[in-house]
């Protein structure tokens, strides 16, 4: 080998060192977000391993299990002041027994229950549920909600995903996903002619509310609001959705609330957790536009059920509290009145 073809080679090594060491912030910049996902990973496993140590021992059978019996009459007066939490207390209430009654839901230790009758009680305790009302339901999936305004002669605009959208996302192989106005129908709460002429349907992207939804006296939405993309996207709806009422009108929803921490959660994932201080900062933008943003009650519980988390797969019962990507979480209740 000559000198000139070894200096051309030494300087070939050298090039490729300084390629190397130009490009090393780059692959370092690689290894360190690997790092952080792992160190994420890590983080929510010990958070699941500590939740399903929690819930190895079940609530005894005879807590839950038929303890509930029907006791209602009507609706109660004055149950929900403020918004609120899913909590083991209001299932043995008389007005929670009605309402599950009226809906022809079974009554169980189910939060997706609690969620129903949350959003019927505070809705017709403030007035909102009387007949010739407009009524708006975002994410409507399969519930009884719909059936029943239109049975108490309100005017229904349900909507949902468009179905191409729901199967994408899964939502039809697990029945949360309404079709059409037909799988709305639900003879054994509102009949069938009150439901013909009270109900209509439209597909509608809970991130894009069409801008002639105006007017309605009510409007509600029954978890459906986590499912939005990320925690912001969340947010945006509850304050697009007030655009959508009249002055006085009422909004009711309910969505996943993190009970384990008010600092790290879940965001930017299929379903996200909202933390007290998201849902403290979105009432205070509401009330800065002059809305009345009722204060909510944080009290998550403390009776045995309340106490109990639920891992999957999930139970029908009891099921008040899950774990989700290591946080424990619950329903909350979110009310909110547009502003004149």
């Amino acid at each position: 080998m000559t000198s000139s073809q070894g200096s051309l080679g030494v300087a070939a090594r050298i090039d490729r060192f300084f390629r190397r060491l130009y490009h090393l912030p780059r692959e370092l910049r690689i290894v360190d977000s690997k790092v952080t996902r792992i160190e994420a990973d890590l983080a929510a496993h010990i958070r699941e391993v500590r939740l399903l140590l929690s819930s190895l021992v079940t609530p005894e059978r005879e807590i839950w299990h038929d303890a509930l019996l029907p006791n209602g009459e009507g609706p109660g007066s004055g149950v929900f002041p403020t918004g609120a939490l899913c909590r083991e207390e209001d299932f043995s209430q008389a007005y929670f027994s009605y309402w599950s009654t009226r809906l022809a839901e079974p009554l169980r230790y189910h939060r997706k229950l609690w969620e129903f009758v949350f959003i019927c009680q505070a809705l017709w305790e403030r007035g909102a549920v009387v007949s010739g009302h407009r009524g708006l339901g975002f994410g409507v999936g399969v519930e009884p909600l719909a059936a029943f305004f239109a049975s108490q002669d309100c005017r229904i605009l349900a909507t949902d995903l468009a179905a191409t959208e729901a199967i994408d996302l899964g939502w039809t192989e697990t029945n949360q996903h309404a079709a059409g106005k037909v799988a709305l129908r639900k003879p054994w709460v509102c009949p069938d002619d009150l439901f013909d002429r009270n109900v209509e349907f439209h597909e509608c992207d809970m991130n894009h509310i069409p801008a002639d939804y105006v007017d309605f006296d009510f409007c509600w939405s029954a978890c459906a609001l986590e499912h939005l993309g990320s925690i912001e996207h969340g947010l945006a709806f509850i304050e697009r959705s007030i655009d959508c009422l009249k002055p006085g009108g009422w909004a009711a929803h309910t969505t996943e609330f993190n009970v384990s921490s008010d600092d790290i959660t879940v965001d930017h994932q299929p379903t996200v957790l909202f933390r007290r201080r998201d849902i403290e900062g979105l009432l205070q933008r509401l009330r800065a536009k002059g809305h009345n943003a009722v204060a909510v009650n944080y009290d998550a519980g403390v009776g045995v059920l309340d106490q109990f988390i639920d891992v999957p797969p999930y139970r029908e019962q009891p099921h008040l509290k899950m774990a989700l990507s290591g946080f424990a979480t619950t329903s909350i209740g979110i009310l909110v009145q547009r502003g004149g």
